[in-house]
């Protein structure tokens, strides 16, 4: 038993030393590197309502110091979007865990929850007033201007990989419609992707859908960007011209990619599969479902998936967003979708992002470590919570160890104590005035097991049903 503990001990040790390395970097002396992800700020800019109208003057140029006038110095609380000094910890935070990384990714939801609703209250303003519209969508452009501005100032020159999210829009049900594609593009060229991709067709692919493709230098990767909220059963068949050029597009890119000898990365905002914690509050005394909430149309689903499996081995890492919460899904063998907790406390979890560490020679992740924000004993900095390869105990790939785990989760009470804790980034319910979120209980915790491994409705609902 001793002999064991030690090798695990020196294992551990190794593994600290690849992921740290001597001189960083993607150096012959060090063959890992370092990519901070994060997601779902969703940036709240009338927190402080006092500092509207002058925010609503002034230039976004003027901004930062505006937010510094404010007597509000504390961060969101729980329940809540980002507010500003949540935002300045937190990127303080992922500055300080760069490292030596090449590119940095966001995956998605710049702007805060209801916003557009929020200025027309804010200004008495009506969405039936063209004037009023056209005064809104200048305010939402510096409001993802100013973040973007933030972010760039705060981690260099390093390229920004992203996805939009459901609230990058100017409505606050549908996804970014053509105007706000054509509104931000350059935006986002200009501030994130930084010449990680040719300028003009990411223009006209941004443009057009959302979704583009790019090349950062130092590693053999092609990222690609999705617009998948348009893929949400909520809208039907309303974009499914939409829906269908980019899919195709995709096939397109993808094949491009493996012509070019290159791994893809793979950015989307909305996952595949089940809304968990909707289906959970479904779950009856037996524990059993009669349907199940899901992300996306289950054709579009089908139709992505098949056309991944065109690939195999081409994907080597898929992050998604959305939820807020540090999960995973198992989108087809070999393919998992890893989801990046949120920055914004909004449903109860604390603030969170994630460093990963990749192979240089395979693209691959082999570990990651979460960062959290605990609200509870507001501290100076984000803070690290635990790293998978420790807090699991298991090495090499992460994508072959998050296979493992799926049926450890179920099997060792341990381990899925641990995930439903992490799941929250720390801090598992909240129940703030007028708003309720429930923690993982030992009724629900089928549906989010289940829901890790099956991607479709009846499948899901046939396994929580019988777990």
């Amino acid at each position: 038993m001793l002999r064991i503990c030690r090798c695990t001990f020196i294992l551990v040790l190794v593994n600290i030393f690849l992921i740290c390395g001597c001189g960083g970097g993607t150096s012959s002396a060090n063959k890992n590197f370092p990519v901070v992800v994060f997601s779902d700020i969703h940036f709240n800019p009338f927190y402080d309502p006092s500092l509207f109208e002058a925010l609503n003057a002034a230039d976004v140029g003027q901004w930062e110091s505006i937010f510094r006038t404010s007597s509000l110095t504390g961060p969101s609380p729980w329940g809540s979007d980002t507010n500003y000094p949540l935002l300045t910890l937190a990127l303080s935070s992922i500055k300080q865990n760069l490292g030596a990384s090449p590119l940095i990714i966001f995956t998605g939801d710049i702007l805060g929850h209801g916003l557009p609703i929020q200025f027309y209250e804010m200004t008495g303003g009506s969405p039936l007033n063209p004037a009023d519209v056209a005064a809104m969508k200048a305010f939402l452009r510096k409001t993802a201007a100013f973040v973007m501005q933030q972010v760039r100032a705060s981690v260099g020159n390093i390229p920004v990989m992203f996805v939009l999210g459901n609230s990058d829009s100017y409505s606050v049900i549908e996804p970014p419609d053509s105007s706000f594609f054509s509104d931000t593009a350059e935006l986002y060229y200009t501030e994130f992707v930084s010449g990680a991709a040719d300028h003009q067709a990411f223009i006209t692919n941004f443009t057009n859908g959302g979704y583009y493709a790019a090349e950062p230098a130092g590693i053999n990767v092609m990222v690609i960007g999705l617009n998948t909220y348009e893929f949400s059963p909520l809208f039907n068949d309303k974009y499914a011209d939409a829906v269908s050029a980019q899919l195709n597009w995709l096939d397109i890119t993808l094949n491009s990619a493996r012509a070019k000898g290159k791994k893809v990365w793979l950015l989307m905002h909305v996952p595949p599969g089940a809304d968990k914690y909707s289906t959970a509050q479904s779950v009856d005394s037996n524990g059993h479902i009669a349907t199940a909430t899901m992300m996306w149309n289950q054709d579009y689903q089908t139709s992505l998936l098949q056309i991944l499996s065109k690939y195999p081995g081409l994907i080597t890492h898929t992050l998604t967003a959305h939820t807020h919460m540090d999960e995973y899904r198992i989108m087809s063998p070999g393919n998992v979708a890893m989801t990046t907790p949120s920055i914004a406390p909004y449903f109860g979890n604390n603030p969170a992002f994630k460093v990963f560490t990749f192979s240089l020679a395979t693209s691959k992740a082999t570990d990651y470590t979460s960062l959290n924000y605990d609200l509870a004993t507001t501290p100076e900095q984000f803070n690290r919570y635990y790293t998978f390869s420790m807090a699991y105990l298991m090495e090499g790939y992460l994508n072959d160890s998050l296979l493992q785990l799926y049926p450890e989760l179920a099997a060792e009470t341990v381990k899925q104590q641990l995930y439903r804790g992490n799941y929250f980034s720390g801090h598992n319910y909240i129940i703030p005035v007028g708003n309720e979120f429930s923690p993982i209980t030992d009724k629900t915790w089928p549906v989010y097991w289940c829901g890790i491994d099956h991607m479709d409705k009846q499948g899901l609902i046939d396994c929580v049903n019988s777990y």
